[in-house]
């Protein structure tokens, strides 16, 4: 059926003139893309937009852009789009609607799935209601906001300036327009490592290149609402990926999207039926899933080496991991793919020999079936409980593995909607220098009928990302940390807002370090006495085990005598030695402001002095016992500059180098706390302690040149020691200040401070006070 233009003279005829001249120039492109039920929408968002009465330019636009969006994403958005459009009447000004319409190409072309555009049409509708003077600016950003950002970002970073700026109309205006250093500091925190839209092109070449079949591609919308994003998975004959992916630790995200492509293509090519899951249970699934990843991949490295390398770059698991079941899974699953990998567990044992043992039957899934549910079986001798939500593969790249569990076979109707064509490919061989000159040829399509490929894998060259600096030379300081801080009074973390900077500590006479050994030794031999007995000697007997080691004969004599007095006897008649252990990793974060170097009252030595003194000897104690301790300080000139000095770490001996850095470090600048107590618990949380202690000392409250409020600090710091805690980080404050008690409490919690009124007496009561702690 064909639609002509003159069939809508009556829905048209209140056009004006020079609109309709527009719409007759647009035709011809508007037939070649719409069909005719898109032209009817088409024309039919003209006669509405015409009827709002907001002036041509939104009508204009709509003539004008709304081709491209259906070329970019599909005419179906259209009726989407005219709602959004005319909802929006009501809530702002034709010059934003026409900002919308003007823009809705650029937003098809990065988002790139139909669905993700109608959130972003939903997402423009909250904007406007909740920040209307910053719709605009944003708008006319858009480009580069999304060469930035997933949807998720740009939701995320509209909402903060939204909520940040609510009322203050003028810097919600700078904050949409780019212009304010918090809008960049959101924008950076929110960007991503690699946007889909970007590198789609260049995964389509790389796929068609290993197996001469094109496989087709969307961007999911997981990352809509949380960071994390969907999985990638396969659905209708399409391969779902998330809209953008971070380096994953030293893999760049190209490589990423590279190996979850390669997987994916994997499973349509080597999966030719189903897997039945009737009568499987979740723990039986997730086994299978892992032993049929196995075997595409391992069918798909038979035909191209290279790929066991990709692959095997993003498994992390180490031997290490044996506390959920999700960690023996992802052990199993690098165990299967990489050979060079060590694991002596007895069932990754198992694993890998039975995935041996059926070499010669991998292009059967019945394999992964059978193997699956005998690990199953086997691995519950562990008593570890399976959570199908949170024990689940790690690797980045992997799909969740609905496509064989939900096989159907080939659907040609749905196949050509996904954009499969019957035509015949050619496979062509080329060298290697044709393969390169050629491969970003831009007129290439996604509809080439020749496949270029090469009989050998091709690895272009890359960096090898070992600096000079690493090779020779002096060891360079690190790069800038970046730390959000809290603001109190809008309610929100600003991002990367203060930059912690780690400087070299100067170095000073040791002598002065053995002078103060030589002056506390009667403390020193205090502390040896009360060390040695927290030392852990022997083992303890727990008793009352359902499943132990050996029989508790007091609980046994029990049972029989409750069971031959017809009672319930107590089925915990085990019990088991264990061993004791301490576990415990202690940083010391030592406060080196300019404060430091007054002098204590009524006395000869300043606090920075008295601060070294106990230090020593903290460090001396805690060398005693064995922990794994470090020992950093900071100060701060402003936001910029929070630094930072690591003056013993905790792979570091106790030796004559951290004794030195001790003796040279000066108190100078201020106290921007939130930030160090951050960059403090970077270097705890490092650490595989079960426990783990941040021991502040410090002689005045949180402040800084740039701050004028007294509170914003004080509650950045508590916000800070917060974080910490839900890290696994314990934070303890030993406060110089007498005056502390109004607001160090607040800060620390109510038994996490204690306040040296008599500042002399600090050596002395550090030592002790750190055998409570870790007690």
């Amino acid at each position: 059926m064909s639609v002509h233009l003159d069939d809508y003279n009556e829905l048209l005829k209140n056009l004006e003139p020079e609109s309709m001249a527009l719409l007759k120039n647009a035709w011809p492109e508007a037939v070649k893309v719409f069909s005719p039920r898109g032209l009817d929408n088409y024309l039919k968002g003209i006669s509405a937009l015409r009827n709002l009465g907001r002036g041509r330019g939104p009508v204009d636009c709509w003539i004008d852009e709304i081709p491209q969006v259906a070329k970019e994403i599909g005419e179906d958005v259209l009726a989407d789009l005219a709602t959004s459009v005319l909802a929006l009447a009501s809530k702002t000004s034709g010059a934003v609607i026409e900002l919308v319409l003007a823009t809705a190409p650029t937003a098809a072309r990065r988002l790139g799935d139909a669905q993700l555009f109608q959130h972003y049409l939903q997402f423009l509708s909250t904007l406007i209601a909740q920040a209307p003077r910053g719709a605009r600016p944003m708008l006319d950003k858009l480009e580069i906001l999304f060469e930035h950002l997933t949807l998720g970002g740009l939701r995320r970073w509209a909402m903060w300036g939204a909520h940040a700026h609510r009322t203050d109309y003028e810097e919600q205006v700078r904050y949409f327009s780019l212009e304010s250093k918090e809008s960049l500091a959101v924008l950076q925190k929110e960007r991503k490592g690699t946007l889909f839209v970007d590198i789609q092109r260049r995964i389509n070449m790389y796929l068609r290149a290993l197996w001469a079949r094109d496989f087709f591609m969307k961007p999911t919308s997981g990352d809509y609402e949380t960071r994390e994003g969907y999985k990638p998975f396969i659905e209708n004959y399409f391969i779902h990926l998330p809209d953008a992916f971070d380096n994953f630790g030293d893999v760049p995200a190209t490589e990423v999207y590279r190996a979850a492509s390669a997987h994916a293509a994997a499973h349509l090519v080597e999966t030719r039926q189903p897997i039945s899951a009737e009568g499987l249970n979740p723990l039986q699934m997730a086994v299978i899933s892992v032993m049929e990843d196995a075997r595409v991949e391992e069918l798909s490295i038979r035909r191209f080496p290279g790929l066991r390398q990709t692959w095997a770059a993003l498994h992390s698991a180490t031997p290490d991991m044996n506390t959920t079941m999700g960690d023996f899974l992802n052990r199993l699953a690098r165990a299967l793919l990489d050979p060079t990998y060590k694991d002596k567990d007895k069932w990754i044992a198992e694993g890998r020999r039975l995935f041996k043992a059926a070499q010669n039957r991998l292009d059967d899934p019945q394999i992964s079936w059978d193997i699956g549910v005998q690990l199953a079986h086997s691995i519950l001798e562990k008593n570890i409980p399976f959570n199908p939500r949170t024990d689940v593969l790690s690797t980045p790249y992997r799909d969740d593995n609905r496509y064989f569990w939900e096989f159907e076979e080939f659907d040609f109707e749905r196949a050509q909607i996904a954009g499969y064509e019957p035509l015949k490919q050619v496979r062509k061989y080329v060298s290697v220098m044709e393969f390169a000159n050629e491969i970003d040829v831009e007129t290439a399509g996604d509809d080439a009928q020749e496949i270029w490929v090469m009989s050998t894998e091709f690895f272009p060259y890359e960096d090898s990302g070992v600096s000079y600096n690493d090779m020779e030379g002096k060891e360079p300081v690190s790069p800038p940390f970046h730390y959000s801080e809290w603001d109190y009074q809008i309610q929100l973390e600003r991002p990367d807002w203060a930059t912690v900077q780690e400087k070299r500590a100067r170095l000073g006479d040791i002598q002065c370090i053995d002078d103060i050994a030589a002056q506390y030794k009667r403390e020193i031999g205090r502390m040896k006495f009360l060390l040695d007995a927290m030392q852990p000697q022997g083992t303890r007997r727990i008793r009352k085990l359902e499943d132990g080691d050996e029989i508790d004969i007091n609980a046994a004599i029990r049972s029989i005598i409750d069971i031959r007095m017809h009672m319930q006897p107590d089925p915990r008649i085990m019990m088991r030695s264990v061993r004791k252990i301490r576990d415990i990793s202690v940083l010391v974060l030592l406060d080196m402001s300019e404060s430091t170097n007054e002098k204590v009252e009524g006395q000869e030595f300043t606090v920075l002095e008295l601060t070294r003194q106990a230090t020593v000897l903290l460090a001396n104690a805690i060398d005693k016992i064995g922990d794994p301790f470090a020992i950093h300080g900071f100060c701060s000139d402003g936001r910029h500059d929070v630094e930072y000095y690591r003056y013993k770490d905790f792979e570091q001996p106790y030796n004559e180098i951290p004794k030195a850095k001790l003796a040279g470090m000066t108190g100078q600048l201020s106290t921007r706390m939130g930030a160090a107590i951050r960059h403090a618990s970077h270097y705890l949380k490092q650490q595989k302690s079960a426990k783990k202690l941040l021991l502040v000392i410090t002689d005045g409250e949180p402040a800084d040149i740039d701050v004028r409020d007294p509170q914003y600090l004080r509650f950045d710091t508590k916000k800070a020691v917060e974080e910490a805690g839900r890290s696994g980080v314990i934070t303890f404050c030993m406060s110089l200040d007498p005056r502390a008690d109004q607001y160090v409490s607040r800060i620390f919690g109510e038994r996490n401070y204690m306040v040296v009124d008599h500042v002399e007496r600090l050596p002395e009561k550090l030592p002790v006070l750190y055998a409570g702690l870790t007690r």
